[in-house]
């Protein structure tokens, strides 16, 4: 009798454990569905401002210098399938890199008038140096996006 209470206890605790750990599995799925979503979402927030930044650039909209820098830091935050952005739009990432090292926000407002015109005048000439040869890569990222999102393509956000 008494072997038979054990065997009875036994499986009950070993049915509550196996509930447990079916409603800890189902908990993780959905955890994990749900972390899926965001960086789905993420990923496409991102690549909508890259399309709307370089239809932007386009339509004279943005400034190119400004426009590269901010196409660079979202292509450079995707995950691996774009860490060759290099490659494939050199005269962005070319640049990028040009117009990077000048003052921005706070260091810009130290620094005093006449510097930040030395560095505006600069900066312009760097885009026109560029202007041409950024502007004719901005069709491929423009593809790139709606490659990625086909819903892009549809959307006639004007800026």
């Amino acid at each position: 009798m008494l072997w038979i209470i054990l065997v009875s206890v036994g499986l009950l605790i070993i049915a509550a454990l196996g509930v447990y750990a079916g409603k800890l599995v189902f908990q993780l799925q959905q955890q994990n569905a749900r972390q899926k979503a965001a960086r789905e979402q993420r990923l496409v927030v991102m690549f909508e401002s890259i399309h709307t930044i370089a239809r932007a650039m386009q339509q004279q909209q943005c400034n190119v210098s400004e426009g590269t820098i901010r196409i660079c830091r979202l292509l450079k935050a995707l995950p691996e399938e774009a860490k060759d952005y290099a490659e494939q739009y050199p005269a962005i990432h070319t640049l990028f890199t040009e117009v990077s090292g000048f003052a921005i926000l706070e260091d810009r407002k130290a620094l005093s008038k006449s510097q930040r015109h030395a560095e505006d005048k600069a900066r312009e000439a760097l885009e026109e140096q560029h202007e041409s040869t950024v502007l004719k890569e901005l069709p491929a990222i423009i593809a790139y996006c709606e490659q990625r999102y086909p819903h892009f393509a549809n959307s006639q956000t004007l800026l």
